[in-house]
């Protein structure tokens, strides 16, 4: 498996037609070997930094390299090497699945073989004469993926994969950008603008907010500051008392119906429990509430300040 950098951006900037800067000093560095959650909302600048990837973008400002290459001197070799799925899937949608990939098959130059491994890969290989047509939303975007995978890629662009998709679709989608990395070592990077998403299968995480890159590094790195930030809801017997007792040792406030405090993790929620129940006090719900995208948002901007 590679190791080291396989994409890296320096001081990338873009601004669209009407002057609006899109992308702000954005160094993006992606491990090899690693699935890469680019996080953002809608907007952020995620789709503009992956179209510059692919070259879909003409870059204006700004060092971009993929597999260590220049990619404005290497456009080619690096395409062949990458494979992407951006927005919608472009299909033939009055063909089945063998016969979209046999049309790419002949792109790629690949051996049919390789039609039969890309389509147990994604699970399609019982569609038989199925047109695409009739397929799922979910069962579009895996077809998506088998065509960008026959040239076996490094690396692997997925831009809002899980889309539209019911849940089963997103944990089929989850599912297979894991099987992707642990087995075959490709590389991937995928856009999000759901956090929770992006916890279940990223190694290394990057945040972008209005076209600047807030947080970059490894997921622990990321459950470590929503540890930090995480607040537990406590509904009591009597939340009066409650918060005095608790008032002693945390840095507790009550809302209308509820008592909120920070805290650090499953070990003490079963203190604060204890301590309650000790004191002769009913403890009706204990509510973790972890920091969702927005906050770290405002809790990483806040911190750059």
């Amino acid at each position: 498996m590679r190791t080291g950098t396989i994409v890296k951006t320096s001081h990338l900037n873009y601004s669209f037609r009407n002057g609006v800067k899109t992308l702000d000093n954005v160094n993006l560095e992606v491990p090899a070997g690693s699935i890469y959650g680019f996080l953002g909302p809608n907007g952020a600048g995620k789709t503009t930094t992956l179209r510059l990837l692919l070259g879909l973008l003409k870059n204006q400002e700004g060092q971009l390299e993929v597999f260590g290459q220049p990619f404005g001197s290497h456009r080619i070799e690096i395409l062949k090497r990458l494979g992407s799925l951006i927005e919608q899937p472009s299909l033939y949608l009055h063909l089945t699945a063998r016969e979209n990939l046999e049309i790419y098959r002949l792109v790629y130059n690949v051996s049919k073989a390789r039609i039969d491994e890309v389509l147990k890969l994604v699970g399609l290989e019982s569609t038989g004469k199925k047109r695409a047509k009739q397929f799922s939303l979910g069962m579009r975007q895996r077809l998506s993926i088998a065509i960008a995978l026959l040239h076996q890629p490094e690396l692997l662009i997925l831009d809002e994969p899980t889309n539209g998709l019911d849940p089963n679709g997103i944990i089929e989608m989850r599912e297979l950008i894991r099987k992707l990395n642990s087995e075959h070592g490709t590389t991937v990077i995928v856009s999000s603008h759901i956090l929770i998403e992006i916890e279940k299968m990223a190694t290394h995480v990057g945040i972008i907010h209005k076209g600047r890159m807030l947080f970059q590094g490894p997921l622990q790195e990321l459950q470590q500051m929503k540890t930090r930030q995480s607040l537990l809801e406590i509904e009591t017997s009597d939340n009066r008392r409650a918060l005095e007792i608790l008032s002693r040792q945390y840095n507790a406030q009550q809302t209308e119906s509820l008592i909120m405090l920070p805290y650090e993790g499953k070990q003490e929620t079963a203190v604060i429990n204890q301590l309650l129940v000790r004191e002769g006090i009913d403890v009706y719900a204990l509510h973790p509430k972890q920091s969702d995208l927005e906050q770290l948002f405002i809790e990483i901007t806040s911190d750059n300040i």
